[in-house]
């Protein structure tokens, strides 16, 4: 088992807090460092100084780090034309020596939109969208140099384009699709993802949710691999007075952290990354609510990630 770190930037993050714990990440051994990608923060708190851009945070994290994956979780659909963004995803890549994990979804926080102006369609547009946003980054990563690349979608048309930059990786980034939904979310990560990701749920549906993927990828006579993950918010202490300091610095309680999350003792935490394990997940992605908290990150990987 992966452990990696997720962050929620837009909760209230510099680039200079981000940058803090991606280089923590990095020394301490975890997988990734992964962020979310939104323009407004959620609930009872003040969001400054503000939202940081993903990619543009990714592109500078990448020459700051030297090793540790760097992606979205996950960039939303309705934020980027599918070439510029593309063009994006690329440039990190090559920026990073062929590090991006390219995570891409519909979008669903319709408040973020409104406040920045970015126009929020149905949610069967939203998939047709994502649809082709995925047909058309893999198209032109794809594309053989010195070839072109055309498109023609009920929401997108490219023309003779170029197909540059190309990613740092052959073919592009490994492409992630997460979500919970029971028939196109399926389809959809059998069809174009190498990872598939459920996000936030309890263990036995996330089990359920990877059945349907496994599912969808026999009947599409899908035969590469699939990576199965999950997400979780993470809360660990030495004992259960640290646990319940750390539960509330997130505005939580450790009994429904434990409930909802990975809370509790390191002995706990690895009994509960073990049943994830069971169920087929290769990657957990450990929520870090409280960016300034290092020791945090610290003794789950002193006393965690080594017994996995």
């Amino acid at each position: 088992m992966r452990l990696r770190i997720f962050t929620e930037p837009q909760q209230g993050a510099s680039y200079e807090t981000l940058l803090t714990v991606a280089k923590a990440t990095e020394d301490l051994g975890y997988d990734a460092f992964f962020r979310s990608d939104h323009y407004t923060k959620m609930g009872d708190v003040t969001g400054e100084p503000g939202p940081t851009d993903s990619w543009v945070t990714l592109g500078a994290l990448a020459r700051e780090t030297s090793r540790i994956r760097l992606g979205t979780l996950v960039t939303a659909a309705t934020f980027r034309l599918p070439g510029p963004l593309a063009i994006s995803v690329a440039q990190v890549d090559r920026m990073s020596g062929g590090r991006v994990d390219f995570g891409l979804g519909t979008g669903w926080f319709e408040e973020e939109h409104a406040h920045y102006g970015i126009p929020f369609p149905s949610l069967n547009e939203r998939f047709e969208k994502l649809e082709e946003q995925l047909q058309i980054c893999k198209g032109l990563w794809g594309t053989p140099s010195g070839e072109t690349f055309s498109f023609g979608g009920e929401h997108y048309t490219l023309t003779d384009s170029p197909a540059l930059p190309k990613p740092a990786q052959a073919g592009g980034p490994p492409v992630l699709v997460g979500g919970f939904g029971a028939k196109r979310t399926p389809r959809l990560a059998a069809a174009y993802a190498d990872e598939y990701n459920v996000p936030f749920h309890q263990m036995k549906d996330t089990g359920g949710a990877f059945d349907r993927v496994r599912a969808a990828c026999a009947d599409a006579g899908r035969t590469r691999p699939m990576v199965y993950s999950a997400a979780q918010v993470v809360c660990c202490g030495r004992d259960e007075a640290e646990v319940r300091r750390r539960a509330e610095a997130i505005g939580r309680q450790p009994e429904e952290l434990r409930e909802n999350g990975l809370a509790g003792t390191p002995q706990e935490l690895v009994d509960k990354i073990g049943g994830f394990g069971e169920l087929g997940a290769e990657r957990l992605y450990l929520q870090v609510l409280d960016l300034s908290d290092l020791d945090h990150l610290e003794l789950i990987a002193a006393e965690v990630m080594g017994k996995l």
